[in-house]
């Protein structure tokens, strides 16, 4: 029986043996089953999203061009609120300066004094040389609009009109409209205006009511109201504006100031707008892309 009981107990440690030696040994890597530490962390800049306010203001003929990538810029980020004040681009280029803007808007470009500030063209525009509907002229070279511009010419007749006088409906001074006009033309400083009007919409508005009456404006805010003239047999069109065949056109210029870290928010407004996702926005608000 001793014998037997002997025996037992030898086969049982030989057995536990056995199971001891098929266990993994100390030395070998444990399998890994914590399944949070095999996810990959994503950086926070890359999740986190956009917050904070934008403030532009200027130019009032980049309205609808603004307007259209403000609503579709906001609504791919909800936390950032962008705003656009339309003062007119002499007030954008100086709330950029002083920095009550983050981000000024002209429609010109900037000249050689405003210093201490960039320029960065986001669209062309074409200034719509532009006279009320009840008038037949259909065309006119710079050269005669130079002359309705600066008192050379005072009767419509002169230029194939009816024989009416001449009434020049412009924007104020430090419009960047005004400006792009006067350099272009070459009437700075010497147009003979009726009227001096403080928008873009007052200006059409203004030669809307007057059959007499010419002015300019936008490309991209002209309508029905007015007509808008050939120059030198060019039409005013996105395609013309672009290739440079029509010769009265400026840009339209976000202004920031030199060195200013820009929020992250205003820099990705900025991007987005100069992206291809902005063009064809640009183009419904009657603007031009940059090629």
């Amino acid at each position: 029986m001793k014998k037997f009981v002997a025996f037992a107990a030898a086969l049982c440690m030989a057995v536990s043996l056995a199971a001891c030696g098929s266990a993994p040994s100390s030395s070998a890597p444990a399998a890994n089953t914590d399944s949070s530490d095999t996810t990959v962390s994503t950086p926070a800049s890359e999740t986190s999203e956009l917050e904070g306010a934008v403030t532009t203001g200027g130019s009032t003929s980049v309205e609808k061009v603004i307007l259209a990538m403000q609503e579709s810029f906001m609504m791919a980020n909800p936390g950032v609120d962008v705003t656009y004040d339309p003062t007119g681009s002499g007030a954008g280029i100086t709330g950029a300066s002083e920095g009550t803007l983050d981000i000024g808007l002209s429609s010109r470009a900037l000249k050689e004094d405003e210093t201490g500030l960039v320029g960065t063209t986001f669209a062309l525009d074409g200034i719509a040389i532009i006279v009320n509907n009840e008038n037949t002229v259909t065309d006119l070279s710079l050269e005669q609009i130079k002359g309705l511009a600066d008192g050379t010419i005072t009767n419509w007749s002169e230029v194939g009109g009816p024989d009416a006088p001449v009434v020049l409906i412009g924007r104020e001074a430090g419009s960047g409209t005004r400006d792009g006009f006067e350099s272009i033309v070459g009437v700075e400083d010497v147009c003979v205006y009726d009227q001096e009007l403080t928008s873009t919409g007052a200006v059409i508005a203004a030669v809307a009511a007057n059959p007499n009456a010419f002015g300019y404006a936008s490309l991209s805010a002209v309508d029905e109201k007015v007509k808008a003239v050939t120059v030198d047999g060019v039409e005013a069109t996105e395609a013309t504006v672009q290739d440079g065949s029509y010769k009265v056109q400026r840009p339209f210029v976000f202004v920031t100031k030199e060195g200013a870290e820009l929020s992250d928010a205003a820099q990705a407004f900025i991007d987005f707008a100069l992206s291809e996702d902005a063009h064809q926005l640009i183009i419904d608000a009657g603007a031009v892309p940059l090629a």
